[in-house]
């Protein structure tokens, strides 16, 4: 487990001063990624990154025709959380596959934001 907050607290230093997080969008239909949970049955999961380089490494193969975009973490807060609650979406934080990712509730995951997000 120490490994998993390890990825967490690294997604959050790096989020913290930009305010912002990474997720992938098709640039034709403006669709997100959100793909099936390979850890959790009947559950779907939102990579989501800390910086524009690390998602910019998976627009390949069947992402091939997204790109990263930014989510500031005040459009986060306003937008996001309702929509994917509503839908029970978790979170893949610095998503790196199927093998190995990080995945948390959206609730775990907006409140580690909104710490860092009170820090600006």
């Amino acid at each position: 487990m120490t490994n998993d907050s390890n990825t967490l607290k690294n997604f959050l230093v790096e989020a913290k001063p930009t305010q912002l997080i990474w997720a992938l969008q098709d640039k034709a239909s403006e669709d997100w990624v959100v793909l099936d949970s390979p850890s959790f049955e009947d559950t779907e999961v939102m990579p989501l990154w800390s910086n524009e380089a690390l998602a910019k490494e998976h627009c390949i193969e069947e992402w091939s025709s997204y790109v990263p975009c930014q989510i500031s973490l005040a459009d986060w807060f306003e937008f996001w959380v309702e929509d994917l609650n509503e839908d029970n979406v978790i979170v893949g934080v610095n998503w790196q596959g199927d093998d190995e990712c990080l995945e948390i509730e959206l609730g775990e995951f907006t409140q580690a934001l909104a710490e860092i997000e009170s820090l600006k």
